[in-house]
């Protein structure tokens, strides 16, 4: 059983949107690395192909339980291994204004 974060965004106008995926994908790769994350995908709407107005880029951060989560938003916080610095990278080219979170959870869990 799994959590998944589930972060919707666009990147800016003035970005490239490979420079934006290959520098979360560094971020995203750093927390992998570091076990603060189970895996992940960074997807792209196909041709622009959606049927809501939802943002064009799509992270799923799947995490054993929400103690990795939290675990892992406390390494970005303190800095450990300078990740924060490849979360800054790719955090300053997000469109902050089409940002959009969720978190979800396998169901039926145990819990």
């Amino acid at each position: 059983m799994s959590d998944i974060y589930h972060i919707f965004a666009d990147h800016h106008a003035d970005v490239d949107a490979h420079e934006f995926a290959v520098k979360m994908r560094k971020f995203l790769d750093k927390l992998v690395q570091l076990e603060k994350m189970k895996s992940y995908r960074l997807t792209r709407a196909k041709l622009g192909f959606r049927s809501m107005n939802l943002p064009e880029f799509h992270v799923m951060m799947e995490f054993d339980n929400m103690q990795q989560l939290d675990n892992a938003m406390t390494s970005v916080l303190r800095n450990e291994q300078k990740i924060d610095e490849t979360h800054v990278a790719f955090n300053q080219l997000v469109d902050t204004e089409t940002i959009q979170h969720f978190l979800y959870r396998d169901f039926p869990d145990d819990a």
